[in-house]
């Protein structure tokens, strides 16, 4: 009771409070322009939390991100432009009923619907990770190196767009995190004789470039993104709901459920969340034909998972170290530099600080109603911004926060470097997700291995020598093996078929 009373003291102080409203703002702002997404807000807070204490630096990021990811829904609405990848999902259907004249009706879905997915999150968030960390005490390095195997793994399977680029994705992301001093033998490794990367390539700047230098890239190259603002009328969006929210109770449930547990999937969030719970509402829908005309149901399902995801995704990141998404990645960073080591420890040597966050998640979850709102009301104007106003500010927060890292122009140069690497990835069809995991898992990957095989005297049977490590081991094992025997039965049944 003592830490909870001490969590509610870190959380209702003044300034923290402060923070989360201009951090709210912000990320409505962020998630109402087309092309900017709630990653790149998250990624441009960083040079803004060297200056916080752990408690308003980590509420400054999950307000931002669960602004922005309903923001995303204002442009999707009322333009058919999705604010954010996670609102890509029901696009079409939103401003199928706002064409219909029901803009409203949309927006009022999607704003209560994502304050219920987060809500639903955050419990599960709350309930699952001290439980999870109680277990993960007694976790060595064989049982993290598998679990960081199972974090890549997943990052292929799950990620959009072709398995085989996915995989080159990561192996790259992988190779990235080579590059320094050896963890295990002290040689430097693809340093060119350059003394900044004896230190190894710096993830908070490659990830302020991947995340935030190449969607800058694409918002000058996509003419599309600045549209006219819109004309509908925005005044009544709760009208109505009632009965819409009775009606699709169970889609709520379920969304907020698939959201959940698609969040804790490595490299997966709220994204593809959105995209199943979309997929799960057609498929099991009564009236299944009215989709794509301006159906509200389908609006349910993904606005509440899209949230939902948000807080399972912070599962893993706390308990294990591992990203949930891009945006964990990123937060993964600051605990790191607010001396919030992920892990299970951080749950025992601070707990007033994960009670906190627990906190926080309800609180900025319950702000979205009022605030969201407000910028449903301010959507036109929202809109409006210029895109030269808006690119130079957006350009010097990355270059200030990549150079603040270090207080180097090397970190400006990371950024810049993989900036361009990403718009050039994305371009093609590689996706960022798998490389960002890559470099955030590489040391851990390999500095367990390094350990595991220390300990077993070399022998690879050790992996599999306590009952959770070879528990994890199997399962592994299996999501490498599945496929490839998919891929070899499908090819031997071509030409029976020919």
């Amino acid at each position: 009771m003592d830490t909870i009373l001490q969590a509610f003291a870190l959380v209702f102080d003044f300034k923290v409070l402060g923070v989360m409203l201009a951090s709210a703002l912000f990320g409505l702002f962020v998630g109402s322009i087309p092309g900017l997404t709630a990653t790149m807000a998250a990624a441009l807070l960083i040079p803004f939390t060297f200056f916080m204490d752990p408690v308003p630096a980590i509420a400054a990021i999950v307000t931002t991100v669960a602004m922005a990811i309903f923001a995303g829904d204002i442009p999707g609405a009322l333009l058919r432009i999705p604010g954010t990848p996670a609102s890509a999902a029901y696009c079409d259907e939103a401003y199928a009923m706002t064409r219909k004249g029901k803009a409203e009706t949309a927006l009022g879905i999607s704003l209560v619907c994502s304050a219920i997915g987060g809500i639903f999150g955050s419990l599960i968030l709350a309930m699952t990770a001290p439980a999870l960390a109680e277990f993960a005490i007694k976790f060595s390095s064989f049982e993290y190196f598998w679990l960081a195997c199972l974090g890549l793994s997943c990052a292929v399977v799950v990620s959009s767009g072709s398995t085989l680029k996915s995989f080159v994705s990561l192996l790259l992301g992988l190779f990235i995190a080579t590059i320094g001093i050896d963890i295990t033998a002290g040689h430097p490794r693809f340093t060119f004789g350059s003394v900044e990367m004896m230190g190894g390539i710096s993830f908070i700047p490659a990830m302020i470039g991947m995340f935030a230098i190449s969607e800058v890239m694409r918002f000058i190259a996509s003419p599309e993104n600045q549209q006219a603002a819109p004309q509908q009328a925005t005044k009544h969006v709760f009208r109505g709901l009632g009965g819409i929210l009775s009606k699709y109770k169970l889609n709520v449930a379920r969304g907020g459920f698939i959201g959940a547990v698609v969040g804790i999937l490595p490299g997966a969030g709220s994204d593809i969340a959105a995209w199943i719970a979309f997929a799960m509402s057609k498929r099991f829908s009564k009236e299944p034909e009215k989709f794509g005309t301006g159906h509200p149901e389908g609006l349910v399902d993904a606005g509440t998972a899209n949230n939902a995801g948000l807080a399972g995704a912070w599962i893993p990141a706390l308990v294990f170290g591992i990203p949930g998404d891009s945006i964990t990645a990123i937060v993964i960073g600051v605990l790191y530099m607010k001396g919030m080591n992920p892990g299970p420890t951080v749950f025992m040597n601070q707990p007033e600080l994960i009670q906190a966050v627990f906190i926080v998640f309800f609180l900025a979850n319950l702000a979205l109603l009022p605030l969201g709102f407000l910028a449903i009301r301010l959507s036109r104007n929202i809109l409006r911004v210029p895109r030269h106003v808006l690119i130079p500010i957006i350009l010097m927060f990355c270059v200030v926060g990549a150079f603040a890292i270090n207080n180097t122009v090397f970190g400006i140069s990371v950024m810049l470097f993989m900036g361009v690497l990403a718009y050039i990835m994305e371009s093609n069809g590689f996706p960022v997700a798998p490389t960002i995991l890559g470099i955030v898992l590489g040391s851990m990957l390999e500095s367990n291995f390094m350990s595991s095989m220390i300990k077993a005297d070399g022998e690879f049977s050790g992996f599999f020598s306590r009952p959770i490590a070879a528990t994890l081991g199997v399962i592994v094992i299996l999501i490498w093996v599945i496929p490839l025997v998919r891929l070899i039965i499908n090819q031997l049944r071509k030409p029976r078929l020919a």
